[in-house]
């Protein structure tokens, strides 16, 4: 009897490690998985963070740039200007580039900030719950 109880302490031993490994194992997925989440949620906060900048270049280069739709259309259809109408289209045609960069960035950190949107209705709804 006293070889059966050694070997049933021996495989006791040896399942024991097993069970550890495993609970080893998933403690380190669970805290794997946290620092996923955490990673995510900081990019987000940073994409919404690029979008809100980019927003306000936008507005700046449009603010900058003026109304100067109304002006191109009188141009296009044949009609000269002159005077300070003249060095505000040119100044709304050089910076047509700059607005068109800059709203290429918007759209760009727009799509990149949409899992924020996610992570908001989740936050609420958890928020609510409680």
């Amino acid at each position: 009897m006293a070889k059966t109880n050694g070997a049933k302490t021996e495989t006791s031993a040896q399942e024991l490690p097993a069970d550890k490994d495993t609970e080893d194992t998933a403690t380190v997925k669970d805290s794997s998985e946290v620092v996923e989440a955490t990673q995510d949620i900081d990019e987000i906060l940073n994409s919404l963070k690029s979008l809100l900048s980019a927003l306000e270049k936008l507005q700046k280069v449009r603010q900058e740039v003026g109304d100067v739709k109304p002006l191109i259309g009188r141009v296009l259809d044949g009609e000269l200007i002159a005077g300070e109408e003249l060095e505000q289209l040119k100044a709304g045609v050089s910076g047509l580039s700059r607005l068109v960069r800059a709203y290429s960035d918007h759209q760009a950190a727009l799509t990149k900030a949409q899992p924020a949107r996610n992570l908001l209705d989740q936050v609420l709804k958890e928020g609510h719950a409680v």
